[in-house]
């Protein structure tokens, strides 16, 4: 079974940026996609990006250009580099990892972007 560990969150102010990494440890085959979700109060679930083993990534649309999506296979991880922070990116971000049929989450980290 997959263990999630998520780091990175925290408090930024708006313009600022933050990095969330995503380990997987435990007993697996392949990770077929690693990713990020985010929920911020009220709302449901979103993805914000994705990054398949074969290097195929995916972004919401709401933050192309802004978030960077990067995964280090070796190392089973899976970072999420945001940029130029607002006040609307502050939610909780989860990590999301798909492997041998199975999808795992990360307990969430959370990021505040204040105004």
């Amino acid at each position: 079974q997959v263990q999630l560990v998520e780091s990175g969150g925290g408090l930024v102010q708006a313009g600022g940026s933050l990095r969330l990494s995503c380990t997987a440890a435990g007993s697996f085959g392949w990770i077929v996609v690693m990713g990020w979700y985010r929920q911020a109060p009220g709302t449901q679930r979103e993805l914000v990006a994705t990054f398949t083993r074969g290097g195929t990534t995916n972004y919401a649309d709401s933050v192309k250009g802004q978030f960077t999506i990067s995964r280090d296979n070796a190392k089973n991880t899976v970072y999420l580099q945001m940029n130029s922070l607002k006040p609307e990116d502050t939610a909780v971000y989860y990590c999301h990892v798909v492997y041998e049929g199975v999808d795992r989450w990360g307990k969430g980290t959370l990021v505040t972007v204040s105004s």
